[in-house]
């Protein structure tokens, strides 16, 4: 029984050495319930990413806008649209849409949207060109080595105007 245990602790660690997005959900691109183009949204219309995920600069979760927030505009664009129909009759029958979550940190891992966008940084950082994915994915690994890689480089390269101090000490993310 222990080389069994042994046998698949042995090819876990090799699947994450391999970095192939087994573990980590590189890649991951899931359907949605209503089809969002993101590049059309923050692409070709150039919305701010707060302007929907609105909760990014004031909480540790940047969140999924209320459908309220869609129906802003949907109500005059595109309203004939059997996906914006969709929208439109969860909206009537007060149903939330169920996005299924694209990006998901461990959950011993703590991290704030809140500090990253005071710090500045872009969304695109974490989440890739989220401006040209009609459908999005995640396109980083999310691992505790890509967040200390992008902190140890904030530090080694200031910027002229920042005083930017990402911690690099193991409690600052692991509470």
């Amino acid at each position: 029984m222990n080389r069994v245990v042994s046998l698949g602790a042995l090819c876990l660690l090799a699947c994450a050495a391999c970095d192939n997005g087994f573990l980590t959900q590189q890649g991951y691109e899931p359907a949605q319930p209503i089809a969002f183009s993101h590049a059309l949204h923050a692409g070709e219309l150039k919305m701010n990413c707060q302007y929907c995920h609105f909760g990014a600069s004031q909480s540790r979760h940047a969140g999924v806008p209320p459908a309220s927030v869609c129906m802003g505009c949907h109500t005059q664009v595109k309203p004939g649209s059997p996906e914006i129909q969709k929208l439109t009759k969860a909206v009537a029958a007060g149903v939330p849409i169920e996005w299924v979550r694209v990006h998901r940190l461990p959950d011993f891992a703590w991290f704030s949207h809140q500090n990253h966008v005071a710090a500045e940084v872009a969304c695109q950082t974490c989440h890739g060109p989220v401006e040209t994915m009609a459908r999005v994915q995640q396109h980083e690994t999310m691992t505790m080595g890509f967040c200390l890689d992008c902190h140890r480089k904030t530090l080694a390269e200031p910027q002229p105007g920042k005083k930017l101090a990402p911690p690099t000490d193991c409690s600052a993310c692991h509470r």
